[in-house]
């Protein structure tokens, strides 16, 4: 089965939606603490985390209704590349050469997969 490339992007926006999801849900989890209070103030923030991850489940299941699930599957893996990015623009995280050295490897993995696509 080819893998139409429609499905393709689609699950690569999924990966996309997600890393930020992920973003919102750690913004709202560092403001919560041991009391009703900080609920409040974390509130918008993980509701918008759930609602980023609800989005991305959906288009990745309409991304994957009309292709291979063993090439569509595996390129959700760039939304660890997305959330690297992202911890270092909003949180400050620092990258390291584990960190580039995983990131390469997941980027040559996806990189066989999609060309395997046939």
């Amino acid at each position: 089965m080819t893998t139409p490339v429609s499905s393709m992007i689609l699950v690569l926006i999924a990966s996309l939606v997600g890393s930020l999801a992920a973003v919102f849900l750690k913004a709202g989890a560092d403001r919560l603490h041991r009391d009703i209070a900080s609920l409040k103030r974390a509130g918008l923030r993980l509701g918008a985390g759930i609602t980023l991850f609800l989005l991305s489940s959906v288009l990745y299941v309409w991304g994957i209704k009309n292709g291979s699930l063993t090439v569509l599957y595996p390129l959700l893996a760039l939304g660890y590349v997305w959330t690297l990015v992202w911890s270092k623009i909003f949180f400050g995280e620092p990258f390291n050469k584990h960190k580039i050295y995983g990131l390469g490897i997941v980027l040559v993995g996806v990189t066989f997969i999609a060309a395997g696509n046939g």
